[in-house]
């Protein structure tokens, strides 16, 4: 044990963490800002009443279903544009980059032909509430076009990632957040002698902030021309079968595991409404504020699969096993921080939302403190699966667990518990993590078996 524990510690000193944090805190950063959006909304929302809070987390958890598929098919071009990368072939980070953007960008056509179609009949798969339904429908109606937004900057995001250069992509998410919190000024509230629209006021904001980050991105990164700024020549070159298969088997496992696990959010959100509009406003609350919490550990565990795939597509593969295991180490240390800071500073974070009933705070201060045990918990399982195992292209082991923790153990028993044995909402909560624990334990087995270990890109 002791020699293991030099050995992690030899490969991961010095110059490596220092680079992990130069990568990490950008990316960490940017999630922060990604999901300030959301907590902007519900901030600026809750000062209306608990019927918004409601109905813009339910269509926000719809419309980050869809994101997280996005996300999915985009990481499967980040495992080839690192591995490039790694291995010096510009001309394949570029094409990957292409490739990443054509199939993201037909994947949000067909989501917003979606919900442009059915909005009422997705918001009434987590409530029954008629007020609810008809502000969330307005909601997704509009937002459901920022998937374009969300596509074409998640391409060129991971691509940044992977060749070490997170800040540009967080420097113009900043640009988008900042112009959603002033569009939200204007359009919900009615300033600037803009009509007061409420919950469709922020989501034209969230459209048009959108834009506006697409508009400044790309236009840096052509005007510059970037490494990544594609045209149509590699767009054409990279439509190859063989190219397109290999994307495929690494993006759509990817896929389908994050919209399984995006979709799993989705019903539990939906099982939190059994419980009644007080458990739904205060998961509603907890929803941002666990994304902003898990920042820091999401930027080190996209990060670390940058660092794992160079170093994979370099053909460093002696250390790259030692390295996991501190990378891991150093996750479980963030979260145990992490978690402790939430829950001393529940209490100012909770006064923020202005319009909660005193029924619907004290729910969210029970929430709070599953929530940091969360926290804890989800650590490893995240660095696991996003930093280590997708980096080697092991996607199928990750599909296949996710599916086995979320929807045969974790869904049925949260589902029986409140439906049938009619649980309070905090303890329905609680059990929203039975499947991290599960994550836990299989992840750990899968690092130690070091078959995720491969080189994706060598012919």
């Amino acid at each position: 044990m002791t020699s293991a524990m030099h050995l992690v510690f030899h490969h991961t000193r010095g110059d490596f963490i220092r680079k992990l944090f130069a990568i990490a805190l950008p990316i960490a950063l940017q999630s922060v800002m990604f999901s300030s959006r959301g907590l902007v909304d519900v901030l600026m929302l809750g000062q209306l009443g608990e019927a918004d809070i409601a109905a813009v987390g339910i269509a926000s958890r719809a419309m980050f279903v869809t994101t997280i598929m996005l996300v999915g098919i985009t990481t499967g071009g980040s495992m080839l544009i690192a591995q490039y990368w790694g291995a010096g072939n510009h001309k394949g980070v570029k094409e990957s980059t292409a490739l990443t953007w054509m199939i993201a960008s037909l994947t949000a056509a067909v989501t917003v032909v979606g919900f442009s179609l059915f909005p009422s009949q997705v918001m009434r798969l987590a409530t029954d509430s008629p007020e609810v339904i008809t502000l969330g429908t307005d909601y997704i109606l509009l937002t459901a076009f920022s998937m374009f937004g969300v596509a074409c900057v998640a391409s060129m995001a991971v691509g940044l990632r992977s060749i070490q250069k997170p800040g540009l992509s967080t420097f113009f998410s900043g640009i988008g957040i900042v112009s959603n919190v002033f569009l939200n000024w204007v359009f919900i509230f009615g300033n600037l002698g803009a009509p007061a629209m409420g919950i469709k006021g922020a989501a034209i904001a969230t459209l048009i902030s959108s834009a506006i980050e697409v508009c400044c991105l790309y236009g840096y990164l052509y005007s510059k021309k970037h490494l990544l700024s594609f045209g149509f020549h590699e767009m054409v070159t990279v439509w190859k079968r063989e190219t397109v298969i290999r994307f495929l088997k690494l993006s759509m496992p990817t896929t389908f595991n994050f919209l399984a696990w995006a979709g799993g959010l989705f019903v539990y959100h939906a099982i939190m409404g059994q419980t009644g509009v007080q458990g739904l406003a205060a998961l509603s609350v907890m929803t941002p504020v666990e994304s902003i919490s898990l920042c820091v550990m999401i930027g080190i565990s996209t990060a670390s699969a940058a660092l794992i795939g160079n170093q994979l597509g370099a053909k460093d593969l002696e250390s790259v096993y030692y390295r996991a295991i501190g990378l891991v180490v150093v996750n479980i240390g963030v979260g145990i921080v992490t978690a402790t800071l939430l829950y001393l500073s529940q209490i100012y974070i909770l006064e923020a939302f202005t319009a909660l009933s005193d029924e619907t705070r004290a729910l969210s201060q029970k929430f709070m403190l599953v929530l940091s045990v969360g926290i804890v918990l989800r650590s490893l399982p995240m660095m696991a699966i996003v930093g280590v195992l997708r980096a080697g292209g092991d996607v199928n082991f990750c599909l296949y667990q996710d599916l086995v923790a979320q929807w045969v153990i974790g869904i049925p028993v949260t589902a029986f518990c409140a439906i049938v044995l009619g649980w309070k909402p905090e303890y329905i909560y609680a059990l929203f993590l039975l499947e991290e624990l599960i994550k836990w334990f299989g992840s750990t087995y899968r690092i130690k078996s070091k078959k995720w270990i491969r080189n994706l890109v060598e012919n």
